[in-house]
């Protein structure tokens, strides 16, 4: 690569005595693995920097799978994340490395991705709207069209108190039948506009959500959820999964 990047650290982790082995987002070249060599050193000046959730200049080289890091330098303070708000950023992390693919360029999501650990730092009100934007806006990154306006039967306008049921690779279809796939042309529109005014259109986005990025996932769970469920008993309905 040429120049310094933007991005964020996904994940680290101990890489012999004094190394660490991160997963970057970059702002130009998504998702990269590099090596960062002696950055656990007592002498090393990055020790501090290669956290999760602190913006970073960083560049890096090599041909291989896992690059060499050049370079990092901390834009910024982290952004403050804490209690809650830190499981559901960990669960932005993980769910950014299981699904793109690495060295793939994905400018607009890293902006995506800003802006919701911005809202989940900022701690105002429930984290949940920022993550149902996040992954509404990941499923439209990879590709994954889905018409939330339209009947896929009729063609025509949904209506606010009609039901539709969710059909994969076909879109919404008007029907009696009331089930987990079922939503209402109201709870589209907020799933269409990101905007979601009260708790059913949370749920429903949330329910959407998960049924949309499932094959993405496979059925290995997340280790975020898993550390949500042990770290807070009573289960929230703000909860990361």
């Amino acid at each position: 690569m040429e120049g310094w990047q933007r991005a964020f650290v996904l994940h680290g982790r101990p890489y012999s005595e004094t190394s660490l082995m991160l997963d970057l987002f970059s702002e130009n070249y998504g998702r990269v693995r590099v090596l960062a060599k002696g950055a656990r050193g007592k002498r090393s000046s990055l020790k501090g920097a290669l956290q999760p959730f602190t913006p970073l200049l960083v560049r890096w080289g090599g041909r291989g799978e896992v690059k060499t890091l050049r370079g990092a330098e901390p834009i910024s303070l982290a952004l403050p994340l804490t209690g809650i708000s830190l499981y559901c950023g960990l669960y932005v992390n993980e769910l950014i490395a299981r699904v793109l693919e690495q060295e793939t360029a994905f400018t607009e999501l890293f902006f995506d991705y800003l802006h919701c650990v911005q809202a989940l730092a900022a701690g105002v009100g429930s984290p949940e709207p920022a993550l149902r934007r996040f992954e509404l806006a990941m499923l439209g990154h990879l590709g994954y069209g889905v018409d939330f306006l339209h009947c896929a039967g009729s063609g025509e306008e949904v209506t606010d108190d009609m039901t539709y049921i969710y059909r994969e690779e076909k879109g919404f279809i008007a029907s009696l039948v009331k089930s987990h796939k079922s939503f209402t042309g109201r709870e589209l529109r907020a799933l269409y506009e990101r905007s979601f005014p009260d708790s059913e259109t949370l749920r429903a986005a949330k329910r959407f959500t998960r049924m949309a990025l499932k094959p993405y996932l496979g059925g290995k769970p997340l280790k975020s959820q898993e550390l949500f469920r042990q770290f807070v008993p009573k289960k929230r309905a703000d909860a990361p999964e």
